[in-house]
């Protein structure tokens, strides 16, 4: 087997020269098409042939010999040492090249490589060579572009024939030369080779020509590379950077600066993939840093500055100071200057400007930049004076007098950014940065009173959300000493009495003090007399007076306080600006002040809740909240909340569109939040039944379609938006040029944000974690603007958009969709048909009812399991649950759907815990679902849609069995876990039908079974399965070295995939917190894209396993076809087979574990 081994000479950047040129890094043109994943580590080991004088020594170290690019002006040196010391001419000789060194490269090049790499190379591998000392054999010299896993040949510099004979003189003596040496007839290569050479070598003539249809092929090549190259190909990163750098150049050579996004997250992509001590990682860091000093000085992102300064330090770190990529990124530091305008460029880097220009800005240019983020609502202008705060704060010490502004305003902007977006992060660093602000604050230190005002604020923010009555109380005793510090004429009362006053205010909430209620509003009236009119503030004092009065008013019932209380809003509303975030809060504070009147019948009606013109006064304020969008998409989203919850109170007419609303903001809120675990974690500080409390409403207005429209557009929302990123759009390319370049912008930014965010460790900077969120978000926002455009083309105006009730119909094609609604208002049915309307069902049960079944099928589960064990709580369990909920489906399905056919089961919220298939009378005689219809489970409509396209077969079925009989940290070997796919492989068809893999024991590790999981469309698990309920991405396979997570899989584009079967415990399981997320290993990988699921919800034996899978897969397979969408029947007619196997009886719980999802 070949190998090389490289050993460093010289590092250098990417500098512009006159030549024509285009590589990386240096290395050989080999002749085996041995994998690149097969390459070594660089080495620095001697060898024999090797000179060992000192400049030879010297140049197989690192990039340590100091060199200039005056000395790079020559030829390079080789040295060839034969196998033996006797060469004999008159037979043919195998020649082992074992050294080759090459002495200073030749300029001449437009962009010098990664690092002159190409210092000494042992190649051991046998070359034959013709017998004739005469013939000729031709030498090529290659550049390459990574010390890493070799992608590529690299560059061609120069080829040139030579004889035999003299090759072998050359042996013997070290002259001028090219190498390395490839007979005239190489082997083949492979198609990532043959595409990663292809595009550099049409890049290399785009660099020549100009021509950009080269530019554009080099592109498309890279981008076919990076597609042979899944998650954990060892050449994966090569092809990122390559990729990158293309696009890079694409975006400059196109002024195309708005996607410079793009390359810079492939960039940061093949860093990842390059961890600290990488031969390629310092050159990738480079690349990147230029790549974001070039966004900086196009947009402006002080971010950027930021975060190419980090990635230059580090270079300079790792390399040698005399090293061109060590000058590279010293020079590049040093011309990012804040005026340097558009002259950023990977290739130009020749003028200097001052280094200066990386300090950060004064505390007073950043306080009037933090006064700006209080009157406007852009999150890009937040983001950005947070990361200039942030860097700041690296520059002045904790010694320097202005760093406790600095964590003053810091900390306020994250509180805003808190209150706009909700991350709890942003709240607990805001107090840890004003808890050290008070700490550089002694008493008598004139900024002390900022620093007390702004801590209580926070904490008391922070036990709104948390209920800690220790924030509380510390938050006023800190408002009293703040206050005290701002007697009576100091131009700060106004606002420690108006802090002071709202701590009060919540104390009262909680405790129930009347004294504390009366102090608050006696302090809020003195702040509004020091706010006349004019002043800045009149408007907060206005509101946060009304409210408290307001308060009062539910306590005492004074009418004057509410008559009071609505004044101060409407003044307050009228001195603000048509587009101040402000607004919003005054618009809810009058929605709860009209729906006082309402409910007190002080406004004219004299009865109580029959005030109309109050209650509709209330509901037109909250919507006019939730649609200010200068308000910020979470205090919209909170206020169209409570406008669900007053218009569901009242049932009011525009409690439809507040669920729509709702939901709306919902999703673009998920959207913005950048990862899975994270809206997953969102999710839960909202609303669970929100979707389907919004069908109910559909419901009682008798709108059926618009109930399974709401049921879809609320549900499995993180689902949904990773799928929007994997989008087909075949018809939308070939529509127009203008289509196909939107196809193209959508492709590139729905990969960068579909990639998972790198997780960072405690011990990351706050700003790095920062520049990472507000990337992310840039790609949000950029990825919606896209979109937009792509819906103002004719016949894609509802581009995903939520679809409506005619498209979802789509789903029953073959057979009926049963939609089960359980809200706390009513539980309904509705069953969905290909043609004909929805039809609704309301059904004998409640929502507390539902509770108590869950619970007692919870507890029937493995109870009396034995064989013999009758299991009456659990078939007492089935029994009601084919009472209250499946009888009365199956009574209306006899016009819809035939005996023996299929049927699919969308469950929401807690029928999502019900055993529905296994749902009977379970008596003599008795009545079940199983007898009459074949069911299946589907997690949403449009999930099901997906799964039903049909695409061509390939002739041969790539069928893989994965098992881990002994996982990490497991206690005890599965010993059934062998047998079982010995058992699997025994009964699928034989080769051409079924190609047959299995990983098994110490080969089934994660990267292993995730490579299998991509190249085979069936698959079949046996192994532990956990479910991780506290974050359900975390649920996984486990494999021999770490598990393979539902995270992971959700990262694979596996949409061509037909069939898997998941022999593991919990598979099917959701999460009781977010049940309508259905998170768990079933659905995740139907969502995926694999059509047709088997899975389990419970731990299964392993006697039920052998049994099942023996009846299912001759029942699938045994005519010798394979058919994904045979599996339910399989699985239905497997199952029954055993029900009634009376010489080996099988417990009920262990004959309905095993559930269908899918196709």
């Amino acid at each position: 087997m070949a190998h090389r081994r490289r050993v460093t000479v010289e590092s250098s950047s990417s500098l512009d020269s006159d030549a024509d040129s285009d590589f990386s890094l240096a290395s050989l043109h080999k002749t085996s098409s041995t994998s690149p994943a097969e390459n070594s580590a660089p080495s620095s080991r001697k060898r024999k042939g090797e000179s060992s004088d000192d400049d030879n020594d010297n140049k197989a170290k690192c990039s340590k010999r100091p060199q200039s690019q005056k000395d790079l002006k020559q030829v390079y040196e080789v040295l060839i040492t034969t196998m033996s010391d006797n060469i004999h001419l008159g037979e043919v000789q195998q020649v082992v090249i074992t050294a080759i060194r090459a002495v200073d490269l030749t300029l001449g090049l437009r962009r010098i490589p990664a690092g002159f790499h190409v210092a000494v190379v042992e190649w051991h591998e046998r070359i034959l060579l013709p017998c004739d000392p005469s013939s000729k054999v031709r030498v090529s010299v290659y550049a390459s572009f990574e010390l890493g896993p070799m992608l590529c040949h690299g560059e061609l510099l120069r080829t040139f024939e030579i004889s035999v004979g003299e090759l072998l003189d050359r042996s013997e003596n070290i002259a001028s030369f090219f190498v390395p040496l490839l007979p005239l007839a190489s082997s083949d290569t492979s198609a990532l080779t043959l595409k990663t050479d292809a595009g550099h070598c049409v890049l290399a003539r785009y660099r020549r020509t100009q021509n950009s249809s080269d530019l554009d092929q080099s592109i498309n090549h890279f981008e076919r590379t990076l597609d042979l190259c899944p998650m954990y190909h060892p050449c994966r990163p090569a092809a990122l950077f390559n990729l990158a750098n293309v696009k890079f150049v694409s975006c400059q050579a196109e002024q195309r600066h708005l996607d410079l996004g793009i390359p810079i997250s492939l960039f940061q992509d093949a860093l990842d993939l390059r961890p600290v001590g990488h031969p390629d990682r310092p050159v990738t860091q480079f690349h990147l840093a230029i790549a974001l000093l070039s966004r900086f000085a196009k947009q402006g992102f002080q971010t950027d500055v930021h975060a190419a300064k980090e990635l230059l330090n580090e270079v300079l770190d790792v390399c040698h100071p005399n090293s061109h990529i060590h000058r590279a990124a010293l020079l590049a530091i040093e011309t990012s200057a804040l005026h340097l305008a558009a002259s950023i460029d990977a290739h130009d880097l020749g003028h200097e400007w001052p280094a200066a220009s990386m300090l950060p800005l004064s505390p007073n240019q950043l306080a009037r930049k933090a006064e700006w983020c209080l009157r406007t609502d852009d999150p890009h202008v937040l983001d950005e004076v947070i990361s200039l705060h942030y860097d700041a704060l690296g520059y002045y010490n904790a010694m320097h007098p202005c760093r406790g502004q600095l964590l003053n305003n810091l900390g306020i902007m994250l509180s805003i950014r808190f209150e706009r977006r909700g991350n709890a992060e942003d709240l607990d660093q805001t107090i840890a940065l004003q808890r050290e602000a008070l700490a550089l604050h002694p008493v008598g230190h004139k900024d002390r009173s900022k620093s007390l005002s702004n801590l209580a604020v926070q904490l008391s923010f922070r036990f709104n959300h948390r209920g800690n009555a220790e924030d509380l109380d510390e938050a006023i005793a800190l408002g009293r000493e703040a206050l005290a510090l701002h007697p009576v004429g100091h131009t700060d009362r106004s606002k420690s009495l108006n802090n002071l006053a709202n701590q009060l205010s919540t104390r009262f909430d909680h405790r129930g003090n009347a004294e504390d209620l009366d102090e608050a509003i006696a302090l809020q009236r003195e702040a509004l007399a020091l706010r006349p009119v004019g002043h800045t503030g009149r408007s907060s004092s206005l509101n946060n007076l009304a409210n408290q009065l307001s308060i009062r008013f539910d306590h005492r019932g004074n009418a004057e306080d509410l008559n009071e209380s609505r004044e101060n809003l409407c003044c307050a509303l009228t001195l603000l600006t048509q587009h101040d975030p402000f607004r919003l809060k005054v618009h809810v504070s009058l929605a709860i002040v009209y729906l006082s009147f309402h409910c007190s019948g002080l406004d004219g009606s004299g009865s109580p809740g029959e005030d109309t013109d109050s209650l509709n006064a209330a509901m037109c304020h909250v919507k006019a909240a939730a649609n200010f969008v200068p308000g910020g998409l979470l205090p919209r989203l909170r206020a169209s909340l409570r406008w669900v919850r007053h218009a569901d109170q009242h049932r009011h007419s525009t409690e439809l569109e507040a669920y729509g609303t709702s939901m709306q903001l919902m999703d673009a809120y998920m959207s913005a939040t950048a990862s899975v675990s994270s809206r997953h974690s969102a999710m839960k500080d909202f609303p669970s039944t929100l979707a389907v409390d919004a069908a109910s409403c559909a419901l009682r207005s008798g709108d059926v379609c618009r109930a399974v429209e709401l049921l879809e557009q609320g549900r499995t929302i993180i689902w949904t938006q990773m799928t929007r990123l994997r989008t087909p759009l075949d018809t939308l390319q070939t529509h127009s040029e203008h289509a196909a370049a939107l196809t193209k912008r959508f492709r590139d930014l729905s990969s960068l944000l579909d990639r998972p965010l790198a997780s960072h460790a405690d011990g990351t900077q706050s700003v790095d974690v920062e520049a990472a969120d507000t990337r992310y978000r840039r790609l949000v926002e950029d990825w919606n603007g896209v979109v937009e455009e792509i819906r103002k083309i004719e016949g894609f105006s509802r581009f995903l958009l939520p679809l409506v009730f005619a498209d979802l119909q789509e789903s029953a094609h073959d057979g009926p969709i049963i939609v089960l609604v359980a809200s706390k208002s009513s539980c309904d049915a509705i069953i969905i048909t290909h043609t004909q309307p929805p039809t609704s069902i309301q059904l004998p049960t409640d929502y507390k009812k539902l509770i108590t079944l869950v619970l007692e099928l919870r507890e029937a589960i493995g109870k009396d399991a034995s064989p013999k064990g009758n299991q009456t709580a659990l078939i007492k369990a089935l029994r009601k649950l084919w009472n209250e909920v499946v009888f009365p489906v199956v009574e209306n399905l006899g016009t819809f759907a035939p005996r023996g056919s299929r049927i699919w089961w969308c469950p929401t919220s807690l029928f999502n815990f019900l055993l529905l298939h296994a749902a009977g009378e379970y008596r003599a005689n008795g009545k079940s679902l199983s007898q009459q219809y074949i069911s299946s489970y589907t997690p949403s409509l449009t999930a099901l849609m997906r799964a039903c396209t049909r695409q061509d077969r390939s002739p041969s079925v790539p069928f893989a069995a994965i098992g881990q009989n002994l996982p990490a940290g497991a206690s005890f070997t599965l010993d059934c876990v062998e047998p079982e796919l010995e058992l699997v492989r025994s009964l699928l068809p034989p080769p051409p039908t079924v190609s047959f893999t299995k990983i098994t024991s110490v080969d089934a590790t994660k990267s292993r079974a995730l490579c299998t999981l991509q190249d085979n469309t069936w698959l079949h698990f046996a192994c532990h399965g956990t479910q991780n309920f506290d974050d359900p991405f975390k649920s996984a396979f486990l494999m021999r070295d770490q598990p393979l997570s539902l995270l992971d899989i959700t990262k694979m584009d596996i949409s061509w995939h037909e069939f898997a079967f998941l022999s593991a415990c919990e598979t099917a399981v959701g999460d009781f917190a977010t049940p309508d997320e259905v998170i768990h290993l079933a659905a995740g990988l139907q969502f995926a894209g694999v059509k047709s699921v088997v899975g389990t919800l419970w731990k299964v034996n392993d006697a039920t396993v052998q049994r099942l899978v023996e009846a299912f897969y001759k029942k699938l397979c045994g005519d010798g076809k394979m058919d994904s969408a045979r599996a339910a029947r399989a699985l239905h007619q497997a199952v029954f087979s055993l029900v009634h196997d009376k010489e080996n009886p099988m417990p009920l719980d262990q004959r309905i574990v095993f559930i269908h999802i899918g196709a």
